[in-house]
């Protein structure tokens, strides 16, 4: 396992604030800021969130593998935010996610985490959710599997751990794991730690994050603010633990999403993040 960061952990810089929680910077930042940024924190590998992507051309994208190369950073391409798949309710965004599983080889990524859906996406009956995303989700890996690809469904507060594991049976292809994100389905108030054992089996790619309770309705997004890795709700040596006994040997990517107001600025919770990573790795 090696540790990594998600570009994520950046997200106010590349013009994503979340409303009424969060202020602009009144900066911006560039993947080629990002990688450097990786590099002073002395990782090995990086997730980065696909709409940051300024340019596609083949002469750009070739320019940053080589940057990436460069820098030797393993990477995992990550599509989807916020929204993805719509939960089964935009099939038009499949020709997208097809995209970017050749954006992501050309980069050369051999894992691209997807998100089916996001937390305002939810159908109100899950037969209804399974239904819609089944055959969409089948299209896409069997276009990754052709590819060399290997999609990583992300739990983005829009499945709960049974039915990612039963998307996982449905779709039942070696080209589609899980892009286990230790915190979201506390999110949706299931047990974490049960969450974490039931997917770790199926990991290909990660979003280390922990989380606490801060203010308001345990139903809302903002209740639930990201902290330094060791600081909150998740347990993240048992977690390490579990993906190691699974046989996981990809990234640890370390993701902040909306940083707790009490633990910024977001470089002094990332350094603080990967120096308790490191400890029980």
């Amino acid at each position: 396992m090696k540790l990594a960061i998600d570009s994520y952990c950046y997200h106010r810089y590349f013009g994503e604030v979340y409303p009424h929680l969060e202020t602009d910077p009144g900066q911006r930042m560039t993947l080629e800021d990002f990688i450097e940024k990786a590099r002073g924190h002395a990782v090995q590998g990086v997730s980065i969130e696909s709409f940051m992507l300024a340019d596609r051309s083949p002469a750009y994208l070739a320019q940053l593998r080589e940057r990436l190369q460069a820098a030797q950073l393993e990477l995992v391409w990550a599509w989807g935010h916020p929204h993805g798949l719509g939960s089964g309710n935009r099939p038009e965004a499949l020709a997208e996610l097809l995209e970017h599983v050749d954006i992501g080889r050309a980069l050369g990524a051999r894992v691209m985490r997807i998100c089916a859906g996001g937390r305002r996406t939810r159908p109100e009956t899950w037969l209804e959710h399974k239904a819609r995303l089944v055959p969409l989700l089948k299209q896409a890996a069997d276009y990754a599997q052709g590819q060399g690809m290997v999609l990583a469904m992300e739990n983005h507060v829009d499945l709960y751990a049974a039915e990612v594991l039963e998307l996982l049976d449905a779709v039942a292809s070696p080209a589609l794991g899980v892009c286990l994100d230790t915190a979201n389905n506390l999110r949706m108030l299931e047990d974490p730690m049960l969450v974490i054992e039931q997917l770790a089996p199926h990991a290909k790619a990660t979003h280390i994050k922990d989380i606490t309770a801060y203010r308001g309705s345990p139903r809302d997004f903002g209740f639930w603010p990201s902290v330094p890795v060791g600081q909150g709700l998740i347990d993240i040596p048992r977690t390490f633990e579990l993906l190691r006994e699974h046989g996981f040997d990809g990234l640890l990517a370390l993701e902040l999403d909306y940083l707790h107001p009490d633990h910024g600025p977001e470089d002094a919770a990332i350094a603080k993040s990967l120096a308790y990573m490191r400890e029980w790795l």
